[in-house]
């Protein structure tokens, strides 16, 4: 029932609705289930092109039978931080990724970046990452890379020389411009594609259609992040640092 786990007839009604070409919010509308359960089924089960009903219906039982098991001795459940349901945070953090996942993240990636953003510090070494997702040192310096190549982490030393992947405020701001001059890049091959193809050519407009048009969303979103930065991140001003109380106006 809706606000249950899914039953293996609803599953085989996703697969359907995937193979009919349905959009995930459609079948959730027929489902009668939030969006998000239907996007994090299938991402987690092979994704659009890979989701099979039965298979992802075998997996959660055993995943569900995994959660049943005994803990590890001397291990409780978690216990709440700062008056948070650590159960609820566990599950937003899992919808968090499936998101990612879903506007074309790999999974790695999008649960390291997920898992960065909901630290009240926003910074982990790799040892407290593989320790937290529990996978490997490479995997996370794999999932590191690529997102320090979208400008979507920074490295920073600590004071024991440890390495911290580190993602704050800016980090989105540098993700966008640095998605800008990526596009600026395609920008001025479709534009000396043009050139090569000679004026007048369908496939040289085709090509410079392409340059105006991403020319023109570049600028745009250039301007609208510059934009939205300086309102919403402008540092406050510091404290006083004079103590005492003003003096009388001598002017």
């Amino acid at each position: 029932m809706p606000g249950g786990r899914l039953t293996q007839a609803e599953r085989q009604r996703i697969a359907s609705g995937l193979a009919d070409g349905l959009a995930y919010a459609e079948i959730a509308r027929q489902l009668e289930r939030p969006t998000s359960t239907v996007t994090r089924e299938v991402m987690r089960n092979g994704g659009p092109t890979g989701y099979r009903a039965d298979l992802a219906h075998r997996a959660t039982e055993h995943r569900t039978q995994r959660r049943r098991s005994a803990p590890p001795h001397g291990t409780q459940a978690p216990s709440p931080v700062d008056g948070r349901d650590m159960e609820a945070v566990g599950a937003f953090e899992e919808t968090f990724t499936t998101v990612l996942m879903a506007s074309g993240m790999p999974k790695m990636m999008s649960r390291v970046m997920a898992c960065l953003t909901l630290t009240d510090s926003g910074s982990l070494t790799a040892a407290e990452l593989a320790q937290r997702l529990r996978v490997s040192p490479a995997s996370i310096s794999k999932a590191v890379a690529f997102l320090e190549s979208q400008a979507m982490v920074r490295r920073e030393r600590d004071e024991r020389r440890r390495e911290r992947y580190i993602v704050d405020d800016d980090i989105w701001y540098q993700s966008m411009i640095a998605s800008a001059r990526s596009t600026a890049q395609i920008v001025e091959i479709a534009r000396q594609g043009a050139a090569v193809l000679g004026p007048q050519t369908p496939a040289a407009t085709r090509l410079e259609n392409v340059a105006r048009f991403l020319d023109f969303v570049t600028e745009s979103i250039t301007r609208a992040a510059e934009q939205a930065r300086a309102v919403l991140h402008t540092p406050t001003a510091p404290p006083p640092t004079g103590t005492g109380t003003p003096g009388p106006d001598r002017g």
